[in-house]
């Protein structure tokens, strides 16, 4: 007697709708729907990057990948406008739950063994015990490590202390690591302990079964699907910032852009995802933005330490970050006891949660129990940390370029007064996707500039990558800022011309050698919502006013503080 092929995926009663849902059969990703014909399962990831297909959107009889918008036929799986189809598995419906065989899915392509071993790579000679890290300066070190990727190639070794490494900056290898992540390659083991010291546990750096329900939340809170009933939350705080500059350009006062920009980020994020409107833009000063920009940069200078000095002696530095953290926490603290007074006193809204900490109040873990409160703890700070720099740093690249570009911010006031009309800020989500030429300088500007242009993982078993082994524990450093930089991938790759990102652009163009966002089922879950907020204020700005950069280009520099920030 032949063994059953199916196992059991989820239980009925927990798949509300049509999907699509994200879920996982003996260690294989499935994207399960519910259509007219019954069940339909398809193979988890995308075929283009990566991303998890359970995270998008059901539109008629089409799967949407919620990343770049590819679309997939319900009933035969293929790609509408291209020769890609979705492999499917049976799906079957019995005593209250779904099964699927998953064997059709995991007949992947063998590949050849891989003929490389760390030692036969080039790279940086170490020292004992410290490795390269005497030379890596926290605050420079996306720089350090891109000249060695010039000196030694597109795969090189070093030492993180006694750990070994490799730096990969091939975008090829980058992109099939990314993939087989969370099961082959995780965080970094240090980064994961760093950021678990401050009390940070959330989906930035779960890992395994604690990170699928988590990710879930997420993705759902940013999803493509909620970004029109979200983004009157953008519209009005882009309009608050207009009429704060227009006072600050009356008085012929300077900004500092960046420090703006994270008003404008951290009152987006907490209306979108905390449904709390903290107007810090209106505020002459905002206390819990002080406290944020300290938390970072102190992550970043613990991850290229040469001794955690701050386990066993607290310095001035490490009592600012313990200081930061309980006043953020104290801050979240009292909006998730408000939250939680009022799905108590409305518990409807536990079954249609209007935001990220009300779906995370009335969500379950992997085990069915309430998430605990240092996991929503966690998570509000990922949310709010993360919301916060990337955004508003990319902005700010985005502006410095710009002051050199008067073409292109041009371009952009013309496309605004075009689309937009005679109101100050885009009045609806569908004119805000549709500015073009502020996309294409947004997209441009992460090319250039990534705020992660440096990434940590470690192999989690023995892998491979490319013709690389890679025993378990290695740390693999990722720089995919090397890869958007080359004249192989991008015409003029040091320049700044968003007109590549245009319908027509001459030269080499090679999209898939930029990721900002990432790749693979972990993929940055808030890409849609940064690009829609960046489009927004790029067309206010320009709209409304003359910018102009105090100070010479030249003076502007690089800093390394966990993510990438101008300075100067």
């Amino acid at each position: 007697m032949k063994p059953d092929p199916f196992v059991r995926i989820a239980n009925s009663r927990d798949l509300v709708g049509h999907g699509p849902f994200a879920l996982s059969a003996s260690g294989v990703d499935v994207a399960l729907v519910r259509t007219g014909a019954g069940w339909r399962a398809f193979q988890g990831l995308c075929p283009h990057q990566g991303a998890l297909l359970g995270e998008g959107e059901i539109e008629g009889d089409r799967l949407v990948c919620r990343n770049h918008r590819w679309r997939f036929s319900l009933d035969s799986g293929r790609r509408d406008g291209g020769p890609e189809c979705l492999a499917s598995c049976p799906a079957v419906e019995r005593d209250g739950a779904i099964f699927v065989d998953v064997s059709t899915l995991k007949g992947a392509p063998r590949r050849a063994a891989p003929t490389r071993s760390l030692d036969d790579l080039p790279g940086p000679r170490p020292l004992p015990l410290v490795g390269n890290l005497h030379q890596l300066d926290p605050t420079r070190v996306h720089l350090i490590l891109q000249a060695w990727a010039e000196q030694y190639g597109p795969i090189y070794k070093l030492k993180m202390g006694p750990r070994r490494a490799v730096a990969i900056s091939d975008p090829h290898v980058i992109d099939e690591m990314l993939r087989a992540r969370p099961e082959t390659f995780r965080r970094s083991a240090n980064m994961d302990r760093i950021i678990s010291e401050i009390g940070i546990k959330g989906v930035f750096n779960a890992e395994g079964d604690a990170w699928r329900p988590q990710r879930k939340l997420s993705v759902a809170a940013l999803a493509q699907r909620h970004l029109r009933q979200l983004y009157p939350c953008i519209e009005t705080v882009a309009a608050r910032l207009k009429r704060r500059w227009e006072r600050s350009a009356e008085a012929g006062e300077p900004l500092d852009f960046v420090e703006e920009l994270k008003r404008f980020t951290v009152d987006v994020t907490m209306l979108i995802a905390f449904g709390y409107d903290v107007n810090t833009v209106e505020q002459a000063d905002d206390v819990i933005q002080r406290e944020l920009e300290i938390i970072f940069p102190a992550v970043n200078r613990r991850l290229f330490a040469l001794f955690p000095i701050w386990r066993i002696v607290r310095s001035p530095s490490d009592r600012r970050l313990e200081r930061a953290l309980r006043n953020v926490r104290a801050w979240l603290s009292g909006l998730v006891d408000n939250a939680r007074a009022g799905l108590q006193a409305d518990p409807d809204r536990a079954n249609r949660p209007s935001n990220f900490l009300e779906a995370m109040l009335a969500a379950v873990d992997e085990e069915g129990k309430p998430f605990a409160d240092d996991v929503i703890m966690s998570n509000l700070m990922t949310m709010l940390l993360a919301g916060e720099d990337t955004t508003a740093n990319t902005l700010a690249w985005a502006v410095h370029h710009l002051c050199d570009s008067p073409e292109w911010v041009a371009e952009i006031r013309r496309e605004a007064d075009e689309m937009v009309g005679p109101v100050d800020v885009a009045e609806n989500i569908d004119v805000a996707n549709g500015l073009a030429r502020a996309g294409a300088v947004a997209n441009e500007t992460m090319r250039l500039r990534p705020v992660a242009p440096v990434g940590l993982f470690d192999a989690n078993v023995d892998a491979a990558l490319g013709d690389l082994r890679i025993p378990a524990g290695t740390t693999v450093v990722i720089l995919p800022r090397v890869p958007a930089l080359d004249q192989k991938n991008f015409v003029q790759p040091l320049a700044f011309r968003p007109q590549r990102w245009m319908e027509h652009h001459p030269g080499a163009h090679e999209v898939s050698a930029n990721s900002p966002f990432g790749s693979g089922p972990r993929m940055c879950p808030g890409r849609s919502l940064a690009l829609l907020e960046m489009k927004t204020f790029l067309s206010m700005l320009y709209k409304s006013f003359d910018v102009d950069r105090v100070g010479r280009a030249e003076e502007v520099t690089e800093l390394f503080g966990f993510t990438m920030s101008p300075v100067g």
